[in-house]
């Protein structure tokens, strides 16, 4: 059964933003990528609280919304069968904007623009600080 495990904010300052709620909500820091030269690479810091992954970033590419959006960007759910999903994801009018490329070494998303334009991504491996799936969570059954 899918999960949601991650939501991702846009920040402009993803160091403090992080620090605040690592702070009021024990928050565990997972890692994070620090500001680079190349203006298009995004950065910032992946909290956990142990189920859920939340990223605090600073956007280096448009996913929709505009580089200066902030606040609450997108939501991630992790699927046991990216492929089954992102075909019953399209079958309801779900727009695909970024699929994994089939030489793309390392953590991908899948991501659309969902109702009203809102981004989401599917996974099939646990964000940084997310859960995985329960073994009886992935034996239960893909769209059909």
């Amino acid at each position: 059964m899918p999960k949601l495990r991650h939501i991702a904010l846009a920040a402009e300052d993803p160091f403090a933003t992080a620090e605040f709620y690592k702070q009021a909500f024990d928050f565990v820091e997972v890692s994070r990528t620090e500001k680079s030269d190349d203006p298009k690479k995004s950065y910032g810091v992946f909290l956990s609280d142990g189920t859920l992954s939340m990223a605090v970033l600073h956007f280096g590419w448009d996913q929709g919304p505009g580089l200066d959006f902030r606040g609450v960007h997108h939501f991630g759910v992790l699927v046991d069968d990216v492929d089954a999903y992102a075909d019953k994801c399209e079958e309801l009018g779900a727009k695909c904007f970024a699929r994994k490329p089939e030489k793309q070494m390392g953590f991908y998303e899948t991501k659309f623009y969902g109702p009203d334009k809102v981004i989401f991504d599917i996974c099939d491996h646990p964000w940084r600080g997310a859960a995985a799936l329960g073994e009886a969570e992935v034996k239960e059954k893909t769209p059909a």
